[in-house]
Parts: structure tokens; C-alpha cells; sequence
């Protein structure tokens, strides 16, 4: 859960990048970018830019061990139910905030 959190929230946060007219860079972590240009979002949004980034920072530091692992490092073995809530919680945290940004076409 680890991992695909972190990956809502990556794409999720390019989604906002390119809303606002910024091409996100290929990074996993682009919560600087969301703190640089917090001018042009929306003003409840724009309050979260550091929380946004956070959130991206911590789960691009997770990345890598939850997906591939390590000798001494098997992520099912080493993430819990909590650390699974955590991530989807603030996964969901992102989400929320750039849906109130991003125009979805129907």
C-alpha cells in the first residue's frame, strides 16, 4: 500500500503541476515544485502547499524500499496495517486537495 500511495500521490501532484502550467519534471518528488509555484493555486490549496510536499517527500523516501525491497528489507514483512493507513491517508489528503484544482473534461 506503501507503494501505490506514494504513486497517487505522484501523479496526483503532476496533475496539479500541469493544471497551473508547470511540466513536472521526471521525478518521483515534485512537492518543491508545489511550494514554488503556490502562488497559483487556489488559495485552500495554496494553505497545504507544505503539507503536499511533505507528504511527497516522506513517500518518495518509502518508494524504492516498498517496491524493490532489500537483502535485509521484505516490505511485506516490514510495513504494517498502520504504516498501510498512513499512506492511504495522506495519499487521500493529496487527492482531495488537487481534485479542488485540477478541471477534469467530460
Amino acid at each position: 500500500m506503501v507503494r501505490e500511495a506514494q504513486e497517487v500521490v505522484e501523479l496526483a501532484l503532476k496533475g496539479l503541476l500541469r493544471e497551473i502550467g508547470i511540466d513536472p519534471p521526471k521525478q518521483h518528488d515534485v512537492g518543491d515544485l508545489v511550494v514554488e509555484y503556490r502562488d497559483r493555486l487556489a488559495p485552500d490549496v495554496e494553505a497545504q502547499a507544505e503539507k503536499l510536499a511533505a507528504i511527497s517527500k516522506r513517500l518518495r523516501r518509502e518508494r524504492e524500499l516498498a517496491f524493490y525491497g532489500d537483502v535485509d528489507f521484505i516490505p511485506t514483512a516490514e510495513y504494517d496495517l498502520n504504516d498501510a493507513r498512513r499512506a492511504l491517508g495522506e495519499a487521500r489528503l493529496v487527492v482531495e486537495a488537487v481534485r479542488r484544482m485540477v478541471t477534469v473534461p467530460v
